[in-house]
């Protein structure tokens, strides 16, 4: 294991490459429990037991790209991504959201991946990982929760890519928002070490 945060990120990229899924979710796993927000995070999310549900996005982009560059962002947001056909009022994501924050007084949103493609003008999504998969960056579409004490992943085959600080336009997304997101967001301002992928 190299020494963080990274001073070298072409030797970093080295040694991701040559690391298995199974170690660089095990690394990722040890920094999400070093990281006591984020933990309780993903106790209260599992206290509700919602079907097919994670936190993703910026909850474990932004973990990786702090631990990389030395930095602690402030966790703005808590994007709760689930998947329950039957029930697609956005009425009941808010009532998951005032339970969330009853439980731990955080920035929730919670989306019901059932119903986000009449947003996005798509077909129908069949499951959590089928809505990542549109995501404007290929990054972002990552996703971790808590289930009987164990923490899972879903990272729609991202993960190296993630680990080794590149930042990548989905083919399946809108190019023009992908660069609406990297000028407005500031990542690359931020985040020295990131590189855009292709």
């Amino acid at each position: 294991m190299l020494e963080l945060p990274i001073t070298d990120v072409d030797h970093w990229r080295q040694f991701v490459a040559q690391q298995s899924r199974a170690q660089l979710q095990q690394l990722l796993f040890d920094w999400l429990r070093q990281d006591q927000l984020r933990m309780g995070a993903l106790n209260a999310l599992a206290a509700l037991n919602l079907p097919n549900c994670y936190i993703a996005a910026g909850f474990v982009r932004h973990l990786v790209w702090d631990r990389l560059h030395g930095l602690e962002m402030p966790l703005n947001d808590v994007d709760v991504i689930y998947f329950d056909p039957d029930d697609c009022s956005r009425a009941v994501e808010r009532t998951y959201e005032q339970r969330l924050a009853a439980l731990i007084p955080l920035n929730w949103s919670v989306k019901n991946q059932a119903r986000m493609h009449l947003k996005h003008g798509h077909r129908p999504y069949h499951s959590v990982s089928d809505a990542m998969s549109y995501w404007p960056e290929l990054e972002t579409a990552i996703a971790v929760s808590l289930h009987q004490g164990q923490l899972q992943l879903l990272d729609n085959c991202c993960l190296h890519s993630l680990m080794s600080l590149y930042l990548s336009p989905n083919p399946l997304a809108n190019a023009e928002s992908f660069q609406l997101r990297i000028s407005s967001k500031g990542w690359l301002t931020h985040y020295q070490y990131l590189m855009l992928g292709k």
